[in-house]
């Protein structure tokens, strides 16, 4: 397994987020969805990371910066047949380095409230998130909770 800085431009990490959206379509009304599409990822501010085993994508997540010192974690996914597989842990890890390095000082999320999230929150607080308000042009709703860690 090897994370990569992606450049979204292959037809598997494009299917690979196209089933993320439509998941998280479905889960989250359309109102609080923040799940971003190809299109918006590939902007300057966000580096995207796949998380490819043997050729297969098999998780993936992004770092988009809000300021010089703040950034947002975007689109951590891990294929439903590989969760509970150390991917999100890891991919995290990585994330979390790479932010550093880069100079950010804060990290903040957005994720859901549903049944569903309940695990990505639990590997947020095991990586030393908090709950937190609402950050940058987020809106507070019953289906979104916020997070936030210094580095």
């Amino acid at each position: 397994m090897k994370i990569v800085v992606d450049d979204l431009s292959g037809p598997k990490i494009a299917a690979f987020l196209d089933e993320h959206v439509q998941q998280m379509r479905a889960i989250t009304p359309l109102e609080s969805k923040y799940a971003l599409d190809l299109d918006a990822l590939r902007t300057p501010d966000i580096t995207f990371w796949s998380v490819v085993d043997k050729d297969k994508v098999v998780g993936c997540g992004a770092l988009k910066r809000l300021d010089p010192h703040h950034a947002e974690v975007k689109s951590m996914r891990t294929s439903p047949a590989r969760t509970r597989g150390g991917i999100a842990s890891a991919l995290l890890d990585h994330i979390i380095t790479e932010a550093r390095r880069m100079g950010v000082r804060r990290l903040s999320l957005e994720t859901g409230t549903a049944d569903f999230f309940r695990p990505a929150r639990k590997l947020y607080e095991k990586h030393g998130f908090d709950y937190c308000k609402p950050f940058a042009d987020y809106s507070p709703s019953q289906h979104n909770t916020f997070m936030t860690r210094a580095l």
